[in-house]
Parts: structure tokens; C-alpha cells; sequence
């Protein structure tokens, strides 16, 4: 079973920072990274920067559209306003079928802010105790949301790139 989680730091750098302690814990088959993304919100400015981690000949990594499709969720339609309140409540209806539900949007979304960053990763095999004291020590914050083998399978059909 897959994992999606967001780690929040309290600094713009610390996710960015947390990516060697990740590999080091990858190393060590503490968790197994099937694709990552992260953002950094600077203080001052309207929306964070968003960056994929994504190697795409990496067996189980998502397609670009995932990411972009959370983040706009999380980010950047709350800044577009009222006027698209159906649409947004269909997209985040059709992520929840995929396992990410609406508290998740939400509790990401009143975490981070400027200031802030997040590593989003996807990921399976996770010694999560031996992770979170690792990324203790960076600050950082889980907000996790487990996906069963349904809602993963749905969400690789549904934003898996063909090659």
C-alpha cells in the first residue's frame, strides 16, 4: 500500500534541505520513493514555487498532471475565487475517489503558507517512526493520507503518462 504524504517545514529551504536526509533513508530501505514534489512559499509573495521530483523512468512514478492537479487544488484556486466553486468541488470529488480527501486539501493548505515549504511524496515501505525522527530534526511536520490498493491502482490509471 502507497502513502501520500506532505512534510511541512518551517523555513523555504527546509524541504529542499530534507531531500538528502530522504535519499539517506531510501539508502538505507527505509522508505521507498515512488515520486516526490515539493514548493516553497517565500513570505511576501501571492503562491509558492512548485518543483517536481520526478524521474520518469522510475517504475511507479505518477504523470506531471497529478502534481499539477494538487497543487492547483491546494494553491491556486482558492486565489481564482468563488466564481469556479462547482468545478473545484468536482475536481476535489474525483481526488477524493483516488484517496485524497478533502481534510487533507484543506489541512495542507492552512499549514502551508508563506514562510513555509512542503515535500509531497508518494511512497511505500515506509519505517514511518524512523522517517519522522529523522525529519525532526529538519522541523518538519507530517500531514499524511494512506491510499488502498484500490484508490492507488485508480490513481496511477488515472495520472500514469504513457511512454
Amino acid at each position: 500500500m502507497s502513502s501520500l504524504t506532505a512534510w511541512k517545514f518551517e523555513s523555504t529551504d527546509g524541504a529542499r534541505e530534507a531531500l538528502d536526509a530522504l535519499a539517506d533513508l531510501q539508502r538505507q530501505q527505509l522508505i521507498q520513493v515512488l515520486d516526490a514534489a515539493m514548493v516553497s512559499w517565500e513570505v511576501g509573495k501571492n503562491k509558492p514555487k512548485t518543483r517536481e521530483m520526478r524521474d520518469t523512468k522510475k517504475a511507479g512514478a505518477l504523470g506531471g498532471g497529478f502534481w499539477g492537479l494538487l497543487f492547483g487544488l491546494i494553491f491556486f484556486i482558492p486565489i481564482l475565487g468563488l466564481a469556479i466553486g462547482a468545478a473545484t468541488g468536482a475536481l476535489i470529488g474525483s481526488m477524493a475517489d483516488v484517496g485524497i480527501s478533502d481534510s487533507f486539501i484543506r489541512e495542507v493548505r492552512e499549514k502551508v503558507t508563506p514562510g513555509t515549504s512542503a515535500l509531497f511524496l508518494l511512497s511505500s515501505d515506509a519505517v514511518m517512526d524512523r522517517v519522522a525522527d529523522r525529519f525532526k530534526t529538519a522541523d518538519a511536520e507530517p500531514i499524511s493520507t494512506n491510499l488502498s490498493t484500490d484508490q492507488e491502482a485508480k490513481l496511477r490509471e488515472a495520472f500514469s503518462e504513457e511512454e
